[in-house]
């Protein structure tokens, strides 16, 4: 029988990221591409809200290794 990991999934930034690693890391949690996130990103940007969104990411959100 397979075991299902109950830990819960932690969101974080990744070191080696384009600007901030916000993208690089939240692709990590979803298991996507990070270019295809990045192109989302920049596209949600458009509208303005994206701009503050990843501010706030980019704040609050903590590298892997501080985790």
């Amino acid at each position: 029988m397979r075991r299902l990991n109950m830990e819960p999934r932690k969101i974080y930034k990744v070191r080696n990221g384009q600007l901030c690693g916000v993208c690089g890391g939240i692709a990590e949690f979803l298991n996507i591409d990070p270019v295809i996130l990045r192109i989302l990103w920049v596209l949600f940007s458009l509208t303005g809200l994206g701009l503050l969104a990843y501010f706030i990411c980019a704040v609050i959100m903590p590298y892997k290794d501080q985790i």
